[in-house]
């Protein structure tokens, strides 16, 4: 048995169960008129994404808004949202070994856990070099 969506010729809708996809419509219950099937439409409410990645969450006190209750909450139930989501799709993790250095030299790219020291530290002088032009650049061109 399949269920189908009608509507009767008077306008009344209704459901009905029919044996298979060629058996004949069925009459309203309502009027007694005959019904024709209309497709039917799904239901789509709310939204659907990943969240925010751990980096995207507030880091300090007055991204959480200087520690208001309501915030904090919020933060923390988008938070484990995503764990809850990482534990099942691991891809969308990313990094997570701990950071061990993200200021000064590191601060466009972190140093972080199990990582080589001395090819992280060229890789952030290179990006710090990298900006320093960039900015450099935008200077003479303003």
């Amino acid at each position: 048995m399949i269920l189908y969506d009608f509507r009767c010729t008077q306008g009344h809708d209704f459901e009905s169960f029919v044996d298979e996809h060629t058996s004949a419509d069925p009459v309203c219950p309502d009027c007694g008129s005959s019904g024709a099937r209309v497709l039917a439409s799904p239901l789509v409410t709310g939204s659907c994404g990943p969240g925010p990645a751990q980096a995207e969450l507030p880091q300090t006190w007055l991204a959480a808004d200087r520690g208001d209750r309501e915030t904090i909450d919020h933060w923390r139930a988008q938070a484990q949202r995503r764990e809850r989501l990482e534990e099942r799709y691991p891809e969308l993790a990313g990094d997570r070994r701990p950071v061990l250095a993200h200021e000064g030299v590191f601060e466009q790219r972190p140093l972080r856990a199990g990582e080589d020291v001395a090819q992280a530290l060229r890789e952030a002088q290179d990006l710090r070099r990298e900006q320093a032009e960039r900015d450099m650049f935008d200077e003479l061109n303003d």
